[in-house]
Formats: C-alpha cells, sequence, structure tokens
C-alpha cells in the first residue's frame, strides 16, 4: 500500500512539473504563434512552427527536470516526435473545429485546442517516451 501511495505522490510531483514545464511550452507556443498570425501566416502553419518551438523546449525541460531521463537515445527522440505529432493532430483538429466549424476566435480555439491536447501528451511521455 505505501508502494502504491508513493508511486501515485510521484506521479503527482511529476504531473506539476510537467504542467510547469508547459506553462513555459505554452508561452514560447502562444507568442510564436501571435507573432507569425500577426505577421499574416495562415493559422495552420503558425500553429505547426510554433508548436514545434514548444516541443522542443519541452524535452529538453521534461527530459532533464521533470522526469530526469539519463542519456541520449534516438528511440526516445523518435518517441517524444511521435507523441508530439499527435498531440500536434489533436490541436490542429481542435483548433479548426472550434474556429472555422464554431466560429469561436483564433485566442479562445488556441486555449481550448491546447488544454485538449495536454493530457494526450503527459500520457505519452510519462508511459512511453521516459519511462
Amino acid at each position: 500500500m505505501k508502494q502504491l501511495i508513493a508511486r501515485h505522490h510521484h506521479s503527482i510531483g511529476e504531473f506539476i512539473k510537467f504542467a510547469l514545464v508547459g506553462l513555459l511550452n505554452t508561452g514560447v507556443d502562444v507568442v510564436i504563434f501571435f507573432s507569425l498570425t500577426w505577421l499574416g501566416t495562415p493559422y495552420v502553419a503558425a500553429q505547426v512552427v510554433s508548436y514545434s518551438c514548444g516541443a522542443a523546449n519541452s524535452y529538453l525541460l521534461n527530459k532533464v527536470w521533470t522526469f530526469r531521463a539519463c542519456g541520449l537515445s534516438y528511440s526516445e527522440i523518435i518517441r517524444f516526435v511521435v507523441v508530439n505529432l499527435v498531440s500536434l493532430g489533436i490541436s490542429l483538429v481542435f483548433l479548426a473545429l472550434l474556429h472555422d466549424r464554431i466560429g469561436l476566435g483564433l485566442a479562445a480555439a488556441k486555449g481550448i485546442a491546447t488544454v485538449c491536447a495536454l493530457v494526450a501528451n503527459f500520457l505519452g511521455n510519462k508511459l512511453w517516451v521516459f519511462r
């Protein structure tokens, strides 16, 4: 029982760190996204570029700080890219659905799409990338 509680406590700590890293990644993502769209870049292209910049930051901070994974592994990098491509896909689907189909403003759609991708990203990183 103690091990189960300790494991969940550890996972909660990891999720809090993941969320803090995510806030920073989101800041990077949002600043780049709105800078690019302000400059006239279509929002889908802006999302791909801004998400990729946030993902690069995410890999470094989550590897070293959140999950304390050691060493460089090409398979780990490939798994990270796969998880983030899935998360990017989730965010693009929700962004297009909410903005184009439902008519939400771009900022609201971006916020909701980002939250929707968070859970898949955390689980993919914890259970598959940095296991």
